[in-house]
């Protein structure tokens, strides 16, 4: 009976032990595991903090994400990042360099914690990732003389008066006039950003479009006082959409919590104006923050 008794002890306590084990490892990893079951998104922020890093994924695009010549990761996401990730107990910040379209699948195969590439939310990633809130929004933007002439102030006031616009060829504004109604007689198109600065000084246009920062960048390396950017531009409706986008940070679904303290430091920053202070240093201006937008309402 003795010895009856001692076995179903034994027994009792190699149970418990390896359940003891299971659990450990688990709540030790507090990442994905082996075989692809996040064990807690809490477990990511933590073992980050612990361990003084994380790796983040970028896919080297001025001016999102980028590295300089002498291998400093920077850019406008990297940046917002590397102050919110600070401000959480994260000192380091190890990039890990990825062809954009390679960058979710490389945060599912835990490559990395989270993705700082100035990715543009949308529905069919928000199905792949958990996407902080947005940090800057990007639309459409025009230049035109000083004192803005001819009162453009969207593509429909082009399409009604007789301007001529001046656009890069291969640019999606093309579509964009297109479906606003200008005809491709009153589209200077020009092979390159800097010609349709000088189609616009020259008056070979009347105005000149192209993505926010991107014009912005071109006005402040051209010095001309003669111009300027029209800043109540409306953003064109195509299709029953607007064309702006907005673009976050991203962590794996998980990682909600993670996110969400992410969240709260990027809200901090938006309040006290540091997050338009960072956005200034890559050609952003005001027109490019976010407003209230949220990622729940991009995702749906």
């Amino acid at each position: 009976m003795v010895l009856l008794v001692s076995m179903i002890a034994l027994i009792a306590a190699c149970g418990n032990g390896n359940e003891g084990t299971s659990n450990g490892i688990g709540n030790g990893n507090g990442n994905t595991t082996g075989s692809g079951e996040n064990t807690g998104e809490q477990g990511t922020l933590a073992k980050a903090i612990e361990q003084g890093y994380i790796t983040v994924g970028f896919a080297n695009e001025n001016p999102y994400a980028y590295k300089e010549a002498d291998g400093t990761l920077t850019g406008e996401a990297v940046e917002i990042a590397r102050v919110i990730l600070n401000n959480l107990g994260i000192e380091e910040m190890r990039g890990e360099l990825t062809e954009f379209g390679g960058l979710i699948s490389g945060l599912q195969a835990n490559r990395f914690d989270m993705i700082t590439a100035g990715m543009f939310i949308n529905p069919n990633r928000c199905a792949q990732v958990a996407f902080a809130d947005p940090e800057y929004s990007i639309g459409e933007a025009i230049a035109v003389k000083k004192g803005n002439p001819l009162g453009l102030n969207s593509y429909e006031d082009i399409a009604n008066s007789e301007a001529k616009v001046a656009v890069m060829t291969g640019a999606i504004e093309i579509e964009y006039l297109e479906k606003s109604g200008i005809p491709q007689d009153r589209m200077v198109i020009v092979p390159d950003q800097d010609a349709a600065v000088s189609a616009l000084q020259s008056g070979a246009a009347d105005v000149m479009t192209m993505t926010g920062p991107a014009l912005q960048s071109r006005l402040d390396a051209a010095q001309d006082d003669n111009l300027e950017r029209v800043m109540d531009f409306e953003q064109p409706i195509i299709d029953g959409e607007s064309v702006r986008g907005y673009g976050a940070s991203a962590f794996r679904p998980a990682d909600t919590e993670f996110r969400d303290a992410f969240n709260a430091e990027l809200q901090k920053l938006k309040d006290s104006g540091e997050l338009l202070t960072i956005l200034q240093q890559f050609g952003f201006t005001e027109e490019e923050l976010p407003g209230d937008m949220t990622a729940a309402e991009l995702c749906g």
